[in-house]
């Protein structure tokens, strides 16, 4: 068959996407920029689109044509700079519907979440319901799945904190610990999309593996997966974590999709359940779907920076902007540096210059969209200054406040910043 899936590049769709082409489909992957996805995954034929932008039926007619099925694994968790709820979960998928009964009508298959509870009237859940109850009333066949926590061989957003907060130093510090947590495997859910492709299944399902857990207890779960001793757990109450959500919030509104943000906090202060329809499908229990996929270096390594990454851009951002607007508060001064190379008009002018490139670069890495050209940009300010500074006024490396030498850790942590920059 062939088979359309929306977020193909995404934890749950490259799975998704490996499983149908292994059952023989012929795959086209829909992603915002599919040129490295096209070299990780090449048996996908892939489309340049970006879902916020495909919100009327004549935009899908192109890419609907031919197609049997459709499996939507796109999805958001807030609005922000890179991210539009309205658009890509509701107005985009009516667009799709439209679409969809003036051709061939495929099958839709649409990853979707439990829309009920505390989170339910949020905008993440808001709009899924309304393309759920669109999709149900379309008269398109179609396969609802509402799965649990997925984990998998690889981890993103949710799944992705679990690993961080398990590799946490000597102590797990948790808010909504005692939340019941239900999961399955990412594979599960393949598995799933696999037997409704060929018409083994449909309807509206609820998918969880047979265990319910806290979500201590699935932290402490993934720190043994790590091979890391047993820390305690601090249960930390809720009003604590308001600083660390509006800040996470903050990060979302200036395009950093950050797990910790006040949807996913309020959907965790009641935890993760299904209603345990009784589908009939085959689910892995979180202990198993570990242990089948056992933990390396890399994993260490992934945990113990994924709450850094946030630190170091933030501290980037900091010591880019400062240096900008100290120097800017006492122009004179400062550009007395420059008085023995050049007239003084021009020396003020070469430092203001210098300020608000620094104040620009520290501005522009806070704004993800913009944060990888600040990086380089600030890769490139930085060996200006040192080869300039080097060159006009060598001495300024014995100085023992140490102007030049602090640009090197500097640099080191600009490398690691964009090292750590992909989100996947």
């Amino acid at each position: 068959m062939n088979i359309l899936i929306l977020g193909a590049t995404g934890f749950i769709g490259s799975v998704i996407a490996a499983r149908l082409v292994a059952d023989g489909h012929a795959v086209t992957g829909l992603g915002r920029n599919p040129t490295r996805a096209r070299l990780k995954q090449p048996a996908l034929d892939w489309r340049r689109a970006d879902l916020s932008r495909m919100t009327k039926p004549a935009d899908w007619d192109e890419i609907l044509k031919d197609q049997h099925v459709v499996v939507n694994c796109a999805g958001a968790l807030q609005d922000g700079l890179s991210d539009d709820l309205s658009a890509t979960q509701e107005e985009a998928m009516l667009a799709l519907y439209s679409a969809a009964k003036r051709s061939s009508r495929p099958l839709i298959v649409q990853i979707s979440a439990r829309t009920a509870g505390a989170a339910g009237d949020l905008p993440f859940l808001a709009t899924k319901r309304r393309a759920d109850e669109a999709l149900a009333a379309s008269g398109l066949p179609y396969l609802i799945l509402r799965p649990a926590l997925v984990l998998g061989r690889n981890a993103h957003g949710g799944s992705a904190l679990l690993r961080a907060l398990a590799a946490f130093p000597l102590m797990l510090p948790l808010v909504h610990a005692e939340s019941p947590v239900e999961t399955l495997s990412v594979d599960d859910v393949a598995e799933a999309v696999s037997r409704a492709v060929t018409g083994g299944i449909s309807g509206d399902i609820d998918l969880a593996a047979n265990e319910v857990l806290t979500l201590a207890d699935l932290v402490r779960l993934h720190r043994r997966w790590l091979g890391l001793p047993p820390a305690r757990v601090f249960s930390l109450p809720r009003w604590l974590a308001g600083p660390v959500t509006w800040l996470a919030d903050l990060s979302g509104l200036l395009g950093w999709r950050s797990p910790l943000r006040s949807t996913a906090m309020t959907v965790m202060s009641e935890g993760v359940r299904s209603s345990k329809t009784g589908s009939g499908l085959a689910t892995t229990p979180a202990a198993a779907t570990l242990s089948a996929n056992p933990s390396g270096v890399q994993d260490l390594w992934f945990a113990r920076l994924y709450l850094l990454k946030p630190l170091v851009i933030a501290g980037l951002s900091a010591f880019w902007l400062l240096s900008g607007v100290i120097p800017l508060l006492a122009l004179e001064k400062t550009s007395v540096h420059f008085l023995p190379f050049m007239p003084e008009a021009a020396a003020t002018a070469l430092t203001l210059a210098t300020c608000l490139i620094d104040i620009a670069l520290g501005a522009a890495v806070l704004l993800r969209p913009l944060a990888k050209r600040a990086l380089l940009g600030m890769l490139a300010v930085s060996f200006a200054y040192l080869a300039g500074a080097s060159l006009l006024e060598p001495a300024l490396w014995l100085d023992p406040l140490g102007p030049l030498v602090k640009v090197l850790p500097s640099i080191l942590l600009t490398l690691t910043a964009l090292a750590t920059l992909d989100e996947r």
